[in-house]
């Protein structure tokens, strides 16, 4: 399967800049899987799409203030470190610029106390490909408050505005810090409207999957099935894997909101078949494209994904690939915002 397949051109004033002043606001394209049909309409819609007795999984990760901005000791040369995922003791595996200037035993400083002293340090441990670098950070303190102190919202490389409010870029419901990225089919909610689903009988469950690596890094293959994932953190907890099991069992409709739901509700499914889920954590780097069968995801809210990216192959495995790309030719069309901060697609 040729990359190429999920290739279509997008004009750049259709990339959402900044987020909307209501979460609520944005517009919703639903697409109906089984008979092609496209409706549009507003976010606020998608309660008329669910039925009593379906349960929304969210993503319940909290992003880092993780894009750190310093200098290198020797040189004072600017440099700039995105946390991606801590390892053991204070090492962190992150994504470099310049990267080609970070050698192993670079130290780097961030941050300046009253003293003229940095507030934290990092050496260089390790270099891997395309950027990457182990760092181990030396500091006194708290090493989460020196980071919130010092650190921006890791925003992704295509939103060129400033975000004035950190917590835009956060899900009502974030949680468990862990993530390089926010999972953003959830930034739509508010917790009135959530409250207002539940009320209409409709059941919330939580996972946790950190968002890390692979978000940050295009295909560099031709062919589909030569891409490799980065592993990503998860989590699913008693009560939530008991929700998740009920839903089934009494014949409700499990519906993902992101596809990083997605695919920790599909390792799980893999891993246990969809009647025997239970509480678990792991590591997952399930890669999910058009010839997969899903087990537990019935039904997805996503925003709209880049060209050629893991998340319209995703889209595309549940939607099959000629309605994804009608789907996305008639948003296009229509002028919906894109990406993090853009407009919400519902497929069910």
């Amino acid at each position: 399967m040729n990359v190429d397949q999920f290739d279509f051109h997008l004009p750049e004033h259709l990339i959402a800049q900044t987020p909307l002043k209501e979460r609520t606001a944005s517009r919703l394209l639903a697409l109906d899987k089984r008979n092609g049909g496209i409706t549009h309409g507003m976010f606020k819609d998608l309660k008329q799409y669910l039925r009593p007795g379906d349960t929304l999984v969210l993503n319940d990760t909290r992003v880092l203030p993780a894009r750190l901005h310093g200098v290198k000791a020797d040189t004072g040369g600017q440099v700039e470190l995105l946390l991606l995922k801590q390892e053991e003791n204070n090492c962190w595996e992150t994504l470099a610029k310049p990267a080609k200037k970070l050698k192993i035993g670079t130290v780097l400083h961030f941050g300046e106390s009253a003293e003229g002293t940095p507030l934290l340090k990092a050496i260089v441990r390790d270099e891997g490909d395309m950027g990457a670098r182990t760092v181990e950070f030396v500091y006194d303190g708290i090493f989460h408050e020196l980071l919130d102190q010092l650190g921006e919202m890791p925003l992704p490389p295509y939103i060129r505005e400033r975000l004035d409010d950190r917590e835009r870029y956060q899900t009502v419901y974030s949680k468990h810090e862990g993530s390089a990225a926010a999972p953003t089919a959830g930034l739509h909610f508010t917790s009135e409207y959530l409250e207002e689903l539940r009320a209409a009988g409709i059941q919330i469950a939580f996972v946790t999957l950190h968002v890390g690596l692979g978000t940050f890094r295009p295909m560099t293959v031709d062919k589909v099935e030569e891409h490799v994932m980065h592993a990503e953190y998860y989590e699913l907890s008693d009560e939530n894997a008991r929700l998740i099991k009920e839903t089934r069992e009494r014949g409700g409709r499990v519906v993902a909101v992101g596809t990083t739901s997605a695919r920790t509700l599909e390792t799980i499914g893999t891993r246990y078949g969809a009647e025997h889920i239970q509480a678990c954590s792991g590591w997952t780097d399930i890669f999910i494209f058009p010839g997969y069968k899903f087990t537990l995801t019935d039904a997805l809210l996503t925003n709209f994904h880049l060209p050629k990216s893991t998340l319209v192959m995703l889209v595309s495995a549940l939607a099959g690939t000629d309605l994804t790309m009608k789907a996305y030719a008639e948003a296009i069309e229509r002028e919906y915002r894109f990406f993090s901060f853009g407009d919400a697609m519902f497929i069910y």
